[in-house]
């Protein structure tokens, strides 16, 4: 069993930087891939990023590449994502999930946080 708990939510002016906290509880953490998922009002929930359990190698969505960024210490059982050069765009609940398989599905996810609240204004 993974437990997800989310954290560095906020509201920033555009072109400002977040950094949100995804900890998690178990020890089988480490072996799961960690993503990172985000969902507008009235939309689906979309991939941003996700790190590998193994070599910390990282993917991206193509709206965020070049601005964010998706680490792991799993010392300390704590994936991150540094969010800079932030758009209105942006603006949505932010989800951490964690699973064995590499996807963009959300669905494929069984593990998620509760999210957190990223808001960005012009």
């Amino acid at each position: 069993q993974v437990q997800l708990v989310e954290s560095g939510g906020g509201l920033v002016q555009a072109g400002g930087s977040l950094r949100l906290s995804c900890a998690a509880s178990g020890s089988a953490f480490s072996t799961y891939y960690a993503v990172w998922f985000r969902q507008a009002p009235g939309k689906e929930r979309e991939f941003v990023a996700a790190v590998s359990w193994y070599d910390s190698s990282t993917s991206y969505s193509e709206p965020t590449k070049g601005r964010f960024t998706v680490s792991r210490d799993n010392a300390k059982n704590t994936v991150y994502l540094q969010m800079n050069d932030l758009r209105p765009e942006d603006t949505a609940i932010y989800y951490c999930a964690a699973g064995r398989s590499l996807t963009s599905s959300a669905s494929a996810y069984n593990y998620w946080g509760q999210g957190t609240q990223v808001t960005v204004f012009s």
